[in-house]
């Protein structure tokens, strides 16, 4: 074999000339081992004549990755020689490295050929086509080219063109999120991620991701609210787009309606009412909430039970042989029905037949022992009448004793001198009274006049009627002025608490009122809250001396249970001591807070029994007059006359959506305000004045002042809440810091809640220290009903003053607040006896006491006044009640003179005297 070393290609040669010298190269019959040396055979194979050269591998598509060169990779069989031509131009023969091989199974020549490209060398050609090589393969039969090879400069950009957008969609609703990814060399490729979790349709085919890389979520799941990411990914980096959250809410549904509930009355009229709830589905993420109501009401008609009732009874049977006859009767008329109770007593009774009627007589001592029973009977009842006798004449004596100083009764009052036209009723102005008594009160001791003393002088004080408190200590004496004990209120708080039925009494002095009174009566109240106790002349029996306190109960100490659409209409409020025996109602007079629309309300009277028990004792328009108990309601005002003593409160019940009940709104601010912020209090309280009086109290505490005139807004029975809110402030001065559109109390809050009042605070933010005035629009509503709004212009950094005697009504002098006999009444004692004794009994003209209601307009209640001994007397207490504060004794004269008794004349006398 023939080895010719051949010299190597020359750069700057011309492309024809190094066609030309490989072409003879290859008829020479020359081949190239090694890199650089040729190796010529002198002949080759006969196979390799007629065969071109194919390729096994040819070069591919190449990415440039920041600074690292790429290498493309030639390879042909039979192949003599392989070069790479790159744009155009052949690459130089250093530039490649060569590997030879033999294919074991043909014994064909294989020829493996590589470049590397670099970064510099793709950048030359920066603004012309992209770079691209391929390969050429020669044999000796002739020439074959490769494919082209991009090679290009991998990068990705940092932006998105589009970036996904977060969204709020209904339940089931499709989502539809866009992305379009960076621009990039190779291209991105795009996946989704969910909370950082890749998301693969494949598994959970609910999402698809499109040709466009959108994802497309089919159906919203409740499981599908999440934070969704783009992110796009190439050989060079990844890229992820800001997220997008997607909330997937829920409109509320109602729940089927719930069957509807029992008739609330037992017999008769009544109502009854099912509910449905926002639960089907439940609202979630900020879903709609159900529109309508959640509550209906309808009326309903519970039938009576029907108690038993005995027929009359039949004829008595024959005398039998036993000497005994018979007779029955059945529970027929009518018979228990609906629950009624069956019929009490016998339906047989049996009877002896006297001796003519018997078969068989016989005398025995049977009749001997009949007769002296009836005997001792006769003997025990003369017994019996003689001690009533007795004891009757010696409490007479005491009564006499009682009222020997008639000054007491007139005081103050001396009638005009006015000639009567009536002589027959005269002897009306023959009352003289004492022009030397100076004093308006009752001072003496409180005894007896029949309790005798012992040897050594010492009055024996006994009170031994019904459960009363301790008796006062033997040795003193008890003293009233105007009613009051000389004793510490705080002592006559601890002693009371001590009972066992007090326990639950407030020790809140400020909140009690008490005194002791004796048969001329009394008056009880607590200041600035519209509670008082009236005990009229004759309710406490003569001789007896009761002490007796007068409180109101904070609601949220002691609970009163409601149910259903009941709601607390007044204070709770206790007077006793209970059990004490009265002969004549008491008058305990206190607020309401309904509307005073009684076709929209059930109102009963409650009371609390021993066993703490809380009892309905009264509906109010339905009134039993041999009950002890009755109601006068009016528009804020409520008298109920009792017969007993103990605690007591007004419950409504709303029949319909239009019952409502008033709510006092009270705006309160800081007096002293030396910061940026500042608070704007607003209380929403039942409108009755013990409540008032406890937030003024409060507030007075705590350095506040009124900022505006209360207003009061009917709250309605329609299950909508309290909403509050605050507008028109001067955005460049002031902002609030509430961060929602309104603050809102929930109706059972206020309808069903235990506190007596509720309040919410707008706090506000000035921009400036020296920003003083404030102007704004305060609203109150309730949602779709009524409301108020105040419209506030002051000057924050005036007037700051807190709540003082100005704007809190100063408490009385406690000595004021128990009045005991004449000083308790604006009509004289003995005076009020001669006007009942006159109007008392019945008038053929009708100028009797049914006249005196009638123009004091009271006829309503004219069969309750019917029912009572001195119809006359129970009409003055009432007007008592009313007009302690305001009564006009000449207003009151002038309605007798009307009527046409000339008692009224003594009425007729000035302010100064009386």
């Amino acid at each position: 074999m023939l080895l010719l070393h051949l010299t190597p290609f020359v750069r700057g040669r011309s492309s024809s000339d190094t066609l030309v010298m490989l072409c003879w190269l290859f008829l020479a019959g020359f081949t190239c081992i090694g890199g650089s040396e040729h190796v010529a055979t002198a002949t080759l194979p006969a196979s390799f004549n007629d065969l071109l050269p194919h390729f096994l591998i040819e070069p591919d598509d190449e990415y440039i990755v920041k600074n690292k060169p790429v290498t493309l990779t030639c390879r042909s069989t039979p192949a003599t020689q392989i070069y790479f031509k790159c744009n155009g131009e052949w690459v130089h023969q250093d530039d490649h490295l060569i590997e030879r091989t033999v294919d074991p199974a043909t014994a064909l020549p294989i020829m493996q050929v590589k470049i590397d490209i670099s970064r510099q060398q793709v950048e030359k050609i920066f603004g012309l086509d992209d770079y691209w090589c391929h390969c050429v393969a020669w044999s000796t039969t002739g020439t074959q080219k490769s494919q082209k090879a991009y090679v290009r400069i991998a990068y990705l950009r940092k932006n998105f063109e589009e970036e996904p957008i977060g969204k709020e969609v209904a339940l089931d609703q499709e989502v539809l999120l866009r992305c379009h990814p960076p621009e990039g060399v190779p291209p991105a490729e795009v996946e989704w991620q969910r909370n950082e979790d890749v998301i693969d349709p494949v598994t959970d085919p609910n999402f698809l991701v499109t040709a466009d890389h959108n994802l497309i979520i089919k159906q919203a799941r409740l499981a599908d609210t999440a934070n969704y990411t783009c992110v796009a990914k190439n050989i060079v980096a990844r890229r992820k787009s800001s997220s997008a959250t997607v909330l997937v809410y829920v409109n509320g549904g109602w729940s089927t309606w719930t069957t509807w509930s029992a008739c609330s009355a037992v017999c008769g009229r009544g109502w009854q009412r099912r509910s449905r709830s926002c639960t089907n589905p439940t609202p979630l993420n900020g879903g709609v909430a159900c529109d309508g109501q959640n509550v209906q009401k309808s009326a309903c008609t519970a039938t009576c039970p029907v108690d038993g009732g005995w027929s009359e009874w039949s004829k008595w049977s024959a005398c039998g042989a036993d000497c005994s006859m018979w007779r029955s009767r059945e529970c027929t008329q009518p018979s228990p029905g609906t629950g009624g109770k069956d019929c009490q007593g016998i339906d047989l009774q049996s009877l002896n037949c006297t001796s003519q009627q018997c078969p068989q007589t016989a005398s025995g001592v049977e009749d001997v022992a009949l007769y002296v029973g009836i005997v001792a009977v006769a003997l025990c009842l003369t017994l019996l009448l003689i001690v009533v006798v007795l004891v009757y004449r010696r409490k007479k004596e005491g009564l006499d004793a009682d009222v020997a100083d008639s000054s007491i009764l007139t005081t103050g009052f001396q009638p005009m001198g006015i000639k009567p036209s009536k002589p027959e009723n005269s002897h009306l102005l023959t009352i003289q009274p004492d022009l030397t008594t100076t004093t308006t009160s009752y001072q003496g001791t409180l005894r007896s006049r029949h309790d005798g003393t012992n040897h050594t002088g010492t009055a024996k004080f006994s009170l031994t009627n019904g459960p009363l408190l301790d008796p006062l200590p033997n040795g003193s004496h008890h003293t009233l002025h105007n009613g009051k004990l000389t004793t510490d209120p705080a002592e006559f708080m601890t002693r009371l608490s001590s009972q066992t039925y007090f326990k639950t009494l407030p020790h809140d002095v400020t909140n009690t009122s008490y005194g002791t009174f004796n048969f001329l009566g009394g008056r009880l109240t607590i200041p600035n809250t519209g509670i008082s106790l009236l005990i009229p002349p004759e309710a406490i029996p003569r001789g007896k001396i009761y002490e007796i306190y007068l409180t109101a109960q904070r609601k949220e100490d002691l609970r009163l249970p409601l149910a259903g659409c009941q709601t607390l209409l007044s204070p709770i409020v206790s007077c006793g001591p209970p059990g004490v025996v009265l002969t004549r109602p008491v008058i305990l007079s206190m607020d309401h807070c309904s509307d005073a629309c009684p076709e929209n309300w059930a109102v009963r009277l409650k009371k609390q029994n021993y066993e703490g028990v809380w009892e309905d004792v009264l509906m109010i328009g339905e009134e039993l007059f041999s009950e002890p108990y009755y109601c006068q309601l009016e528009a804020e005002t409520c008298r109920v006359f009792s017969e007993q003593l103990g605690r007591f409160s007004l419950v409504g019940e709303s029949l319909n959506m239009a019952a409502a009940k008033r709510l006092r709104l009270v705006l309160f601010s800081d007096a002293y305000c030396s910061t940026l912020e500042y608070n704007i209090r607003v209380y929403c309280m039942d409108d009755t004045q013990d409540v008032f009086k406890e937030v003024m109290q409060m507030e007075r505490q705590l350095g506040g002042r009124l900022i505006d005139e209360p207003h009061v807004l009917l709250f309605k029975d329609s299950y909508h809440n309290l909403r509050l809110s605050i507008h028109d402030m001067p955005q460049a001065h002031w902002r609030s810091k509430l961060l929602a559109g309104y603050q809102e109390i929930p109706f059972y809050h206020i309808w069903n809640g235990s506190q007596r009042y509720l309040h919410c605070t707008f706090t506000l933010e000035r921009l400036s220290l020296s920003t003083c005035e404030l102007t704004c629009q305060l609203c109150v509503w309730q949602v779709e009903g009524e409301g108020q709004s105040f419209s506030l212009d002051f000057n924050i950094a005036k007037d700051s003053r807190v709540l003082d005697s100005e704007f809190l009504l100063m408490e009385t002098n406690p000595n004021g607040m128990a009045l005991a006999g004449p000083s308790a009444f604006q009509i004289p004692y003995l005076i009020r006896q001669k006007i009942c004794s006159s109007l008392d009994t019945p008038c053929p003209n009708g100028a009797d006491w049914r006249l005196l209601a009638q123009r004091l307009k009271l006829d309503r209640h004219m069969s309750f006044f019917a029912s009572k001994p001195s119809p006359t007397s129970v009409i003055l207490d009432l007007w008592e009640a009313q007009h302690f504060h305001s009564g006009n004794l000449n207003q009151l004269a002038t309605v007798m003179a009307d009527i046409g008794k000339q008692e009224a004349m003594i009425f007729l006398v000035s302010d100064g005297e009386c």
